[in-house]
């Protein structure tokens, strides 16, 4: 079922997988929505997702957890211990709390996708800055995460900029920079989204 809601993600958004370019990736953004907006089928759904984009970009034995708190478990607590490097092999931080410090290396340029690809950002066209953590700033749930990732109704969920720019109260925070208008994609997408995630490895 995970195959075939990525192969109509990747259908709708004209996305492609490419073969990543260190097969030691630990580190992305997915290049696409599952196709639900915010309802990721709940935390289980998500980490499903983000091993299916890292087999499709030739990186496996890993274990993948995407970067989304829920009444359960923070974020923080959730993605392993590091460190953590891109598709290109650059290394975006050291450790759980280098992550959520001013010393990470969370930028455009290496906040990239599983097939090392920019994601486009506040200027682009279209604006896909925005992206789904449900986290406060230390990595911690703030808000109910569009009911633990399982609606695309009403409701929100924090997201950061992966750019590190934009408006919101928090424009320069990967992690939590402003919460989303709903939990549909087109609410997503009103504010500079499109329903991504980030992904780490575990292991």
């Amino acid at each position: 079922m995970t195959k075939i809601i990525l192969a109509t993600a990747l259908s709708l958004t004209g996305a492609t997988i490419a073969t990543a370019q260190d097969a030691d990736m630990s580190f992305f953004i997915t290049s696409a929505n599952p196709g639900n907006g915010a309802d990721l089928g709940g935390l289980e759904g998500a980490d499903a997702y983000c091993g299916t984009l890292a087999e499709a970009a030739g990186v496996t034995g890993k274990t993948w957890a995407a970067y989304l708190s829920s009444s359960a478990v923070n974020a923080r607590d959730r993605i392993g211990t590091g460190p953590w490097s891109n598709a290109k092999g650059v290394v975006v931080a050291q450790s759980v709390d280098d992550l959520h410090s001013d010393s990470n290396n969370l930028t455009k340029d290496t906040s990239i996708t599983e097939a090392g690809t920019v994601i486009n950002g506040r200027g682009d066209t279209p604006n896909r800055h925005d992206i789904l953590t449900g986290s406060d700033m230390d990595g911690n749930l703030v808000g109910n995460a569009c009911e633990n990732w399982t609606t695309n109704g009403e409701g929100s969920a924090m997201v950061g900029h992966h750019d590190r720019t934009g408006g919101g109260d928090n424009p320069t925070a990967w992690n939590a920079a402003h919460p989303s208008r709903g939990c549909g994609m087109e609410a997503l997408q009103g504010t500079g989204g499109d329903g991504l995630f980030y992904c780490f490895a575990t292991n």
